[in-house]
């Protein structure tokens, strides 16, 4: 099967073919559980289409902990069907799905017992295997094995000799959560789905009290115009009371949303070949490996301000630094940090005041004749909640429609890619790449790294790394445009790559490059280029601003200080 471009071209005709008739489910919401929806609709044989009022995964889903998990927290509150659950899909997405995509990753937690918290901390971690294992889907990844404090040293050098008397290692695994769902969407649209990001819903159709559609505004373009379906899910997570607004429905539940936090730095700051899981008072803290950088957090605060643009404050910053610390021989301090992001989770409200109690079970509710909503849940168990959520539309459509088949549907990139990987030295050697860069394009496109390729053979420049931002080649810049759906500077530098978070300057220094090759593709002239990059620029000051204030409400109002930019 070919995969489908995402390119601007692409876009339009899907916009217009949107418009064009009737279609039997239309997907609000660009995020992982939208795209998800709207693949798994597709593979049922259902005309879809799915719009995104910004761009593919810009809320909630390129802001998370990068983490494929099963929840081991969740063993502690009994929720073993939720850890069953997720650790099916965490196999699922390793071996079958996306394994260019999600990859193993170790944990080392510290005890700071001798005896009894062993025993009790080994207990769930051995379950967590034994779960991981039975669901059939688990096999793939090394069991967890107990340590000495020496050998705990040993892989991890960086920790304190008095911060732990012993510890346990296990597996989970991780994935670049912006760049899966980009591929969740492309995956959608090679079975047909129509896809536009940057097209906002503005309203709903109605017919006496059934939702017949929606109407949308092109925020690249311009104007509105109305796409009709028999069946419309809204996916759009924290801001699902807004969307539901929209037809003065809030339904059944109420979605609350916390904040979480993201320090990243560079991995000869923290001396350990595995990553950390530790207590904190509240919740957990990770330090995850991510390439050539560690990933710290996170954080978990209820979060009442601007949804699109949740700021990290001084404290919050203050909160990880003070946690890891307290584990680590070598302090790390604000010089240390490269990248700050903020996330806000959503969450099904009603069952306690504080966030890291409320439900990460998913709901799924048809408040209105013509309108499913689909909230909660966890970025692991995407495939699930999409499930539920095409499951409950098709009760409201007038045929027959087949079952979920996403189980079996490799995602774009994935077919082949083991196979691909094991030649990855005669690639590099055809290409004159190195083997590392190579390994680099597999892990982040599998077998669709040839298509990139094909790039640099025709215009060879677009082999050399960006200087300022070097994991990345020219190439992987104009491939975003092209296939992957990016529309502005800002989509390319936060979620197709993630310069933003990888660089000291938080991609200020390749900014004007970046734009100048994107121009070729969108069709900039200069006065565009000029106004991405200084749109980019304020951003990048809006947010490290901050982050030099001392609580939500002052960094709320200083990262709106970076206006949305609108239209190409």
């Amino acid at each position: 099967m070919r995969t489908a471009t995402m390119g601007p071209a692409e876009r339009a005709e899907s916009l217009a073919r949107m418009a064009e008739r009737e279609l039997d489910v239309l997907v609000v919401g660009g995020g992982v559980v939208g795209a998800g929806t709207v693949l798994d609709a597709a593979t049922r044989g259902l005309s879809t289409g799915i719009v995104e009022a910004r761009d593919w995964a810009s809320g909630t889903s390129s802001r998370s902990s990068k983490l494929i998990h099963g929840g081991l927290r969740y063993l502690e509150m009994l929720d073993f069907a939720l850890v069953r659950e997720a650790l099916k899909e965490r196999g699922l997405l390793l071996e079958r799905i996306a394994p260019h995509l999600v990859k193993p990753v170790p944990f080392l937690y510290p005890l700071q017992h001798r005896g009894w918290e062993r025993w009790y901390a080994g207990s769930g971690v051995a379950l967590y295997d034994a779960m991981s294992v039975s669901s059939g889907r688990g096999r793939g990844l090394p069991l967890h094995r107990h340590l000495s404090r020496r050998k705990a040293l040993r892989v991890a050098p960086c920790l304190r000799e008095d911060a732990l008397a012993g510890a346990l290692q296990y597996y989970d695994a991780q994935t670049d959560d912006a760049r899966f769902v980009t591929a969740l969407v492309r995956t959608a649209a090679s079975y047909g789905a129509h896809a536009a990001n940057r097209a906002r819903v503005v309203g709903f159709l109605r017919e006496g009290e059934r939702v017949v559609g929606a109407r949308v505004k092109d925020l690249e373009a311009g104007g509105e115009f109305e796409v009709r379906a028999q069946q419309v899910i809204n996916a759009t997570g924290v801001w699902t009371d807004d969307t539901q607004g929209l037809i003065a429905e809030r339904g059944q539940f109420h979605v609350r949303a916390s904040k979480g936090i993201h320090l990243v730095v560079p991995r000869d700051r923290v001396n350990s070949s595995t990553g950390l899981i530790l207590r904190t008072e509240k919740s957990v803290l990770f330090v995850i490996p991510w390439g050539r950088h560690w990933i710290i957090g996170t954080t978990d605060t209820g979060w009442e301000l601007d949804k699109a643009h949740p700021a990290a404050s001084s404290a919050d910053i203050d909160y990880l630094l003070a946690h890891v610390n307290s584990v680590l021989s070598t302090p790390l301090t604000r010089d240390d940090v490269e990248g700050v992001y903020a996330g806000l989770r959503p969450l099904l409200a009603g069952e306690s005041d504080a966030t890291s109690k409320l439900s990460r079970e998913h709901t799924v509710a048809h408040p209105v004749p013509g309108m499913v909503v689909v909230a909660g849940g966890k970025y692991t168990t995407y495939r699930v909640m999409a499930k539920d959520a095409v499951d409950e539309a098709v009760r409201g459509l007038d045929h027959r429609v087949a079952a979920c088949c996403t189980e079996d549907v490799p995602l774009a990139g994935a077919e082949g890619y083991a196979a691909r990987w094991n030649a990855r030295a005669r690639t590099a050697a055809r290409t004159g790449l190195h083997v590392a860069r190579v390994e680099h394009l597999l892990n982040r496109y599998g077998t669709l790294a040839d298509e990139v390729l094909d790039l640099i053979e025709r215009e060879p420049h677009l082999g050399e790394p960006l200087p300022a931002a070097d994991d990345y080649l020219k190439a992987e810049i104009v491939y975003a445009c092209s296939h992957e759906g990016a529309r502005h500077l800002d989509d390319v530098l936060t979620r197709r790559t993630r310069i933003s978070i990888e660089t000291f300057d938080r991609g200020t220094r390749s900014a004007r490059e970046c734009a100048e090759l994107m121009a070729g593709v969108l069709g900039w002239d200069e006065g565009q280029i000029a106004r991405e990059v200084e749109h980019y620029q304020k951003r990048v000051e809006a947010e490290r601003e901050s982050q030099r204030q001392p609580d939500d409400q002052t960094a709320d109002a200083a990262r709106l200080g970076a206006p949305e930019i609108v239209g190409g």
